[in-house]
């Protein structure tokens, strides 16, 4: 499935025991009714990330095992009928087997969008993170420049109990300019908790002169969360594309 989703209202994509507003948990429950499962059995989505809470997806992948005489329109058909109105699936066809949503992934896309304008972005509210001041965009490219290639982003993680690998490659990056928007775009071959939203905190920083570009080498070796800049808001976060 190929789906998109406004995540204002929902607590991330993650099923959680506490809350049934999840992305994962929607499209689950809305299987299970299709699927008329007794109470206590469950399909498993399993989706190519686990966006945080507040986060936007315009197409995130995920896979799901079914045991249905429906076709791939009917079960779209149906789950567009059922799931809120802010959760769509705009693709839904068999795959193969072994396939897998997030270990098959050669890669991901992410856009982090910042506001900077004397007006307000009255119909953008929800998608974009409104700054006061306009950033030096030139220094803030000088920064990301460094960001990109293979590293360890232990400093750029948000779980400081990570136990597994923090290297990741970022295939390249890049800020676009469009009157008050600024949008900066990662393509990187994984992303750890947080970690956009820690790069584009750490961006501004530096395009408001609070830090230097320079300062990026730094932080990537001292592998400390605490050298990095804030977490941006999640609300100008959005997964763009999922590579296979």
């Amino acid at each position: 499935m190929t789906i998109s989703y406004d995540g204002t209202r929902f607590y991330g994509w993650e099923r959680q025991l506490t809350t049934d507003m999840t992305i994962q948990g929607k499209l689950e429950n809305v299987l299970n009714r299709m699927l008329e499962l007794p109470e206590g059995e469950t399909v498993t989505v399993i989706g190519a990330g686990r966006t945080d809470a507040g986060v936007h997806a315009r197409a995130m992948t995920a896979n799901v095992l079914l045991d249905t005489g429906k076709t791939e329109d009917e079960i779209r058909a149906y789950m567009n009928q059922y799931l809120p109105e802010d959760i769509s699936v705009n693709e839904l066809k068999v795959c193969a087997d072994r396939f897998h949503s997030r270990f098959k992934a050669k890669g991901k896309t992410y856009c982090y969008t910042f506001w900077c304008a004397d007006r307000k972005p009255v119909f953008d509210r929800k998608y974009v993170t409104v700054i006061e001041e306009r950033p030096d965009v030139d220094r803030m490219r000088r920064g990301l420049e460094r960001l990109v290639g293979t590293h360890d982003f232990k400093s750029f993680c948000g779980n400081n109990k990570m136990k597994k690998s923090t290297v990741r490659a970022i295939f390249d990056a890049e800020i676009k300019e469009q009157g008050p928007y600024i949008r900066i775009y990662f393509h990187g071959s994984g992303f750890l908790q947080n970690m956009v939203r820690i790069m584009s905190g750490t961006l501004l920083e530096i395009g408001l002169g609070h830090m230097e570009p320079e300062e990026i080498d730094a932080i990537l070796e001292k592998q400390q969360r605490k050298f990095a800049g804030p977490t941006a808001p999640p609300q100008g976060l959005c997964m763009m594309n999922v590579d296979y």
